[in-house]
C-alpha cells in the first residue's frame, strides 16, 4: 500500500451543477477502516446531495484547498480554472470521442501535466465497463416517460423524480398509478440502461410480453416489451443476424423498426447507437397516419441521430417539449395532442442523486480503488488513462489532432 495517500472529493463545477458524489460519507468511513493509511478530504459544496454536515458529522475533513491530495475524484467535467497541476483526476471527461465542447478543458489538463483517468473507459478485459450510472439513467428516464403520459392524458400524476426523497418513493408512486388496458410500452436496449428502464415499468401494472406478441396481439392489460438489435435491425442482404458482426459492421444493416412505431404508445430509447447504424425513426415516418407513438423518452439522447424528434437535450427542471410531426419543429410541451411529447434529459441519474451516488461509489470501491490504493493495476486503470505528464497515452494517441487543432 502507498503510505500517506491522500484522496480528495471535488466540488462539482459543471453548470448546471450536478448533485452527485463519487463517494458517500458512510463509504468514506468504511474506506478509512479498510485503508487506514489513506486520508480523505472533501471540498465544501452548497448543492451536493450529501450536505457538508453529513461529512463533518463523521469527522471527514472539509477543506477548500485540495492541493496536497494525490488523487481527486469528481463526477462530471471539471472547470479548467480549478485544475491542480500534476495531480491524478478521475471523472467523466467526455473527450475520447473528440467532443468539441470539452476541448479547452482537455488542453488545460495536458498543459498542467494532469493524469486523467476517465470512468467511462475503466473496463474489464472483455471490454465491459466496471463503473457506470446507466441503471439510474434507465430508471429515471422511463419514469419521466410515464410521467409525460400522465400529463398528456390527465389520467394520473407523478411528481418529478428529483422531488422524491429516494428510489423507494419513486417505486411507491408508480404503484399508485393505473395504466390503461391495451397500453403498449416499448424499450430498446438490453444493457444497464434498458434493464433500469424495465425496473421502472415493471413497478407499474404493466406485464412484460415477447416481441412477437407485442407486434401482433391486443391485450386487456398494459404491456411492455424490451428489444435488442436482433429485433430492430436486419442485414441488408438477408443474412442471419449476428450481434458481434453488427457491432463491427453496423453500416451493413438496415432498420427493421418501423413495424414497432405502428403499435407502440410510449417508446423508451435506452440503446447504444453507432452513427454508422441505421436510424430508428425518420422525420418522414413520423408524418405517417399509422405512426402511433405519443411519448418518446429518449434516454440515449443522440441529438440529430437515430430518432428525428430528438432536436436537443432537455433539463431536469424542464424535461419535456412537443415535436410537431407535420413540420418537424419543436413546440411547447403538451400544447397539441397531435404532437409527440419528447423527454431528452442528458443527466438523468442526477434526479436521484443519493441512490445513484451510493451505487456508483460501491462500484468504485470494489472495482477501482484497490488498483489505485494498492498500486496493482491489472491493466484496467492504464486502459482508462487518457493523458499523463503532458502526453497522450498510447491508447489515446489518435486524439493528437483533436488536441492540437491541426488539420
Amino acid at each position: 500500500m502507498i503510505n500517506s495517500l491522500k484522496i480528495g472529493i471535488l466540488r462539482e463545477t459543471k453548470n448546471p451543477p450536478d448533485k452527485r458524489v463519487p463517494l458517500t460519507p458512510s463509504q468514506i468511513v468504511d474506506l478509512r477502516i479498510k485503508y487506514p493509511d489513506v486520508q480523505f478530504f472533501v471540498q465544501p459544496s452548497d448543492f451536493r446531495c450529501y450536505a457538508d454536515d453529513e461529512y463533518r458529522y463523521l469527522h471527514i475533513p472539509l477543506q477548500e484547498d485540495l492541493s496536497e491530495c494525490d488523487i481527486l475524484l469528481g463526477v462530471k467535467e471539471v472547470d479548467k480554472s480549478t485544475f491542480i497541476p500534476g495531480k491524478t483526476y478521475l471523472f467523466f471527461a467526455h473527450v475520447a470521442k473528440e467532443q468539441p465542447y470539452n476541448l479547452e478543458m482537455f488542453r488545460a489538463m495536458v498543459e498542467k501535466k494532469i493524469r486523467l483517468i476517465d470512468y467511462e473507459y475503466l473496463t474489464r478485459e472483455d471490454g465491459s465497463r466496471v463503473v457506470a450510472f446507466g441503471r439510474w439513467a434507465g430508471i429515471v428516464g422511463a419514469y419521466n416517460g410515464l410521467r409525460a403520459r400522465g400529463i398528456r392524458t390527465d389520467r394520473f400524476s407523478l411528481k418529478p423524480a428529483h422531488q422524491c426523497h429516494d428510489l423507494d418513493e419513486v417505486w411507491a408512486g408508480l404503484k399508485m398509478i393505473d395504466l390503461i388496458p391495451g397500453l403498449k410500452i416499448l424499450v430498446t436496449g438490453d444493457g444497464r440502461v434498458g434493464n433500469g428502464a424495465m425496473e421502472t415499468i415493471l413497478n407499474t401494472n404493466a406485464i412484460e410480453v415477447a416481441p412477437g406478441e407485442f407486434l401482433t396481439k391486443q391485450f386487456d392489460f398494459p404491456v411492455v416489451c424490451q428489444i435488442g438489435p436482433a429485433d430492430y435491425v436486419r442485414h441488408r442482404d438477408g443474412k442471419e443476424f449476428d450481434l458481434k458482426h453488427f457491432f463491427n459492421n453496423p453500416s451493413e444493416y438496415v432498420s427493421d423498426f418501423k413495424k414497432y412505431t405502428m403499435v407502440t404508445d410510449i417508446y423508451i430509447a435506452a440503446h447504444f447507437w453507432d452513427p454508422a447504424s441505421p436510424v430508428f425513426i425518420s422525420a418522414e415516418e413520423m408524418k405517417s397516419e399509422k405512426f402511433r407513438i405519443s411519448v418518446i423518452a429518449d434516454i440515449s439522447c443522440d441529438i440529430a441521430g437515430p430518432i428525428a424528434s430528438t432536436l436537443r437535450a432537455t433539463t431536469i427542471a424542464d424535461p419535456f417539449y412537443g415535436y410537431n410531426r407535420r413540420t418537424g419543429q419543436e413546440e411547447k410541451a403538451f400544447k397539441d395532442a397531435r404532437n409527440i411529447t419528447v423527454m431528452a434529459v442528458d443527466n438523468l441519474p442526477g434526479e436521484l442523486p443519493r441512490d445513484a451516488s451510493s451505487d456508483f461509489g460501491s462500484q468504485l470501491i470494489s472495482e477501482v480503488l484497490p488498483s489505485l490504493v494498492l498500486g496493482r493495476d491489472s491493466g484496467m486503470v492504464e486502459r482508462a488513462t487518457i493523458c499523463n505528464d503532458g502526453m497522450l497515452t498510447d491508447h489515446y494517441s489518435y486524439l493528437e489532432e483533436y488536441l492540437t487543432g491541426s488539420e
